[in-house]
């Protein structure tokens, strides 16, 4: 007999869609965008044909449509791997766990996680308004470290490399490291730049910005573009990217992420504007993906 999942661990609403999102099975198509801010759900489903699906709930927007006449699902998360951590565990429960008898469903339904963000480049030469997409995700967050298997999805030989290139202050979260979707990252970043992206718990100290406090590490962020691996190298920052990778390995389905540069943290300049940027992007990916 399958395993029962008490009401503590599974919270459902009232109307049996899942607890944060708000929900429910049929609502999810395979292909998920999630982005962080609930009015960006609005700009990429301005792009769809047609609108089946609305819930809203705090900071969590979802819209299923029809673009290219597939069924795309777009979510917002808010920022940070925290809330990645309920929204991407929320859809896996609506595709995967039979939400009236509480027992995981046999057959597993694969999820494509792609997120559409922005993000501040680690390397002199991206431009602001250029398109990065993940191969690598290094999480600073520590949310995978909670997770048992943590350590089956991830590269643990990058890991131990970037602990030693950076003299990694232990009493700081221990960084992990998890792969893209190869499929995602040749279907929708072929002619992108690839890269290492961190995701960070915070966006000034953990991103190395100093206003009135100093930091642990001055030098963390010439540290940090200075590593390379295998001709590979940390390309941004950004907040969600980790989270996504690892738990997306760890329940079984594909993530991508794909950001715009909206600060170059080497050239010192930053740009406010990049609604245009963001709605290219946006439409190319949707494209990619449905292709």
């Amino acid at each position: 007999m399958a395993e029962f999942i008490p009401d503590s661990e599974l919270i459902l609403n009232e109307d049996g869609s899942v607890f944060h999102l708000h929900i429910h099975p049929e609502d999810v198509a395979d292909n998920v965008i999630l982005v962080g801010a609930p009015e960006r759900v609005d700009l990429v489903s301005s792009f769809f044909s047609k609108i089946e699906v609305e819930a809203e709930n705090r900071e969590f927007r979802t819209r299923t449509g029809l673009f290219n006449g597939k069924r795309v699902t777009v979510t917002s998360t808010g920022i940070g791997t925290d809330n990645i951590d309920i929204a991407v565990n929320e859809l896996d429960a609506a595709v995967n766990i039979d939400l009236k008898s509480r027992t995981i469903k046999p057959q597993k339904r694969v999820l494509n996680l792609i997120r559409i963000g922005t993000s501040g480049a680690l390397q002199a030469d991206i431009e602001v308004g250029e398109p990065v997409i993940s191969e690598m995700a290094a999480g600073f967050d520590g949310m995978l470290n909670y997770y048992r298997d943590r350590n089956l999805v991830s590269d643990l030989a990058i890991e131990a490399a970037f602990k030693k290139h950076m003299n990694w202050n232990p009493i700081l979260t221990s960084p992990y490291f998890v792969k893209s979707s190869d499929a995602l990252l040749k279907k929708i970043g072929f002619d992108m730049r690839k890269g290492i992206t961190i995701s960070a718990p915070g966006f000034y100290g953990p991103q190395g910005r100093v206003l009135r406090l100093p930091l642990q590490d001055a030098e963390i962020n010439n540290k940090i573009t200075a590593f390379e691996y295998n001709g590979h190298k940390i390309t941004n920052y950004e907040m969600e990217c980790s989270a996504i990778y690892g738990l997306g390995a760890l329940l079984g389905h594909n993530a991508i992420t794909v950001c715009s540069i909206i600060a170059n943290r080497l050239n010192k300049n930053a740009s406010s504007s990049y609604n245009g940027s963001m709605s290219k992007l946006i439409e190319t990916v949707l494209q990619r993906l449905t292709e």
